[in-house]
């Protein structure tokens, strides 16, 4: 008989990690099942493009950063985006897919994804097609896991860059803010902040005043540190204000896209402290390059659990940390669902306000603007 097969798609941003999880599931799997990835995330499915996945296809690839399957974070096949009689128009097309998945005998589709992409397998699940969901952000803001892959990556690559940044702020007396990723979590500044030594921590989940940002900078120049370095993730927000949106993507499923606060910020300091002031944006160097050693070993600890979830049917189910041990958890649960349909996302884990690290970095006298 012909064998059964497993089917892997990569949605939503890319993250270091992927590579490392495919890597892990060809070779628990393999003996069992022919394998096979979708290019383009969701799209692929839609369109039924594919490539195998076996020992030769994915030799290699554990230590790379971004996916061999490539990515889309705007194809939701609950509400895809056509073009008929030169107008776009939104439709269901997961029948599409769900058609394509039974003429190659899929029987398991596994889903690498944040909050969207997973929303859409929860949707598929649903369905009654066989779903496995492995939950993937550097924003490390999915619930239900202690922590997502490719998040150690993004930290280590800021607290890079931290320290690059304080020896030119130094030299110049200047006053730096970096802005990092994350969405509407802080849990990248918050870690990275502490581990690269930065003097203001600011997160969505504290609204910061602009009068303590500035205080803490003048309490610096008494003590005759002529510097400063200003973390800062994307979506966050001066009280009584609004996180800065950089752009709309009308096409995404998740449309608003935060950027430009580090931009703001820096003006808004200038006006008041005698240092020139200088912002940067990290940008995509958060998800760039190869995947860090802690990744690695996650990434290839979440492929393996997706493998023992298939062999056991644990369908419907997210595979997550929990207390250092590998479990699962219902999609259901995941993404805080009621019969909403696919356009509903996932419940976020922020930084709770009183959370151990929001401590420490004040003990060690980092300011986070409240």
């Amino acid at each position: 008989m012909e064998k059964k097969k497993i089917g892997i798609l990569t949605g939503g941003g890319d993250a270091p990690g992927l590579n490392a999880v495919i890597y892990s599931i060809v070779r628990a799997c393999s003996q069992d099942y022919d394998i096979i990835g979708y290019r383009f995330g969701y799209r692929g499915l839609y369109n039924n493009d594919f490539m195998p996945l076996d020992f030769t296809t994915t030799s290699g690839i554990l230590h790379r950063g971004g996916t061999i399957l490539y990515s889309s974070n705007k194809d939701n096949l609950f509400n895809y985006t056509l073009e008929e009689n030169g107008q776009k128009v939104k439709k269901d097309v997961s029948d599409v897919a769900i058609a394509n998945m039974k003429k190659e005998n899929v029987d398991v589709l596994v889903v690498l994804g944040g909050d969207g992409t997973l929303t859409s397998a929860r949707d598929f699940a649903r369905k009654g097609v066989n779903v496995i969901g492995v939950p993937k952000t550097i924003d490390n803001d999915l619930a239900c896991t202690d922590s997502t892959f490719g998040f150690d990556t993004a930290v280590n690559i800021v607290v890079e860059n931290l320290g690059r940044l304080h020896t030119t702020a130094e030299s110049h007396h200047r006053v730096m803010v970096v802005e990092v990723m994350g969405r509407s979590a802080g849990w990248i500044a918050l870690h990275a902040g502490i581990a690269g030594s930065a003097d203001i921590i600011l997160i969505p989940e504290i609204p910061y005043s602009l009068d303590k940002v500035i205080e803490k900078i003048k309490d610096r120049e008494a003590e005759q540190k002529h510097f400063t370095i200003i973390v800062v993730t994307e979506g966050a927000a001066e009280k009584g204000g609004q996180a800065v949106v950089g752009r709309i993507v009308e096409d995404s499923p998740d449309a608003v896209r935060f950027g430009g606060i580090a931009a703001k910020l820096a003006h808004d300091i200038e006006q008041c402290v005698p240092n020139e002031v200088r912002h940067c944006t990290l940008g995509h160097i958060q998800r760039g390059g190869n995947t860090s050693a802690f990744d690695r070993l996650l990434s290839v600890r979440y492929g393996v659990k997706a493998a023992e979830m298939i062999a056991k049917k644990q369908f419907g189910n997210m595979a997550c940390l929990r207390n250092g041990e590998m479990d699962f958890e219902s999609l259901e649960v995941v993404l805080g669902s009621s019969a909403t349909g696919s356009t509903a996302m996932g419940l976020s884990k922020r930084v709770d306000p009183n959370h151990e690290l929001v401590r420490v970095a004040k003990s060690v006298g980092i300011s986070l603007g409240d």
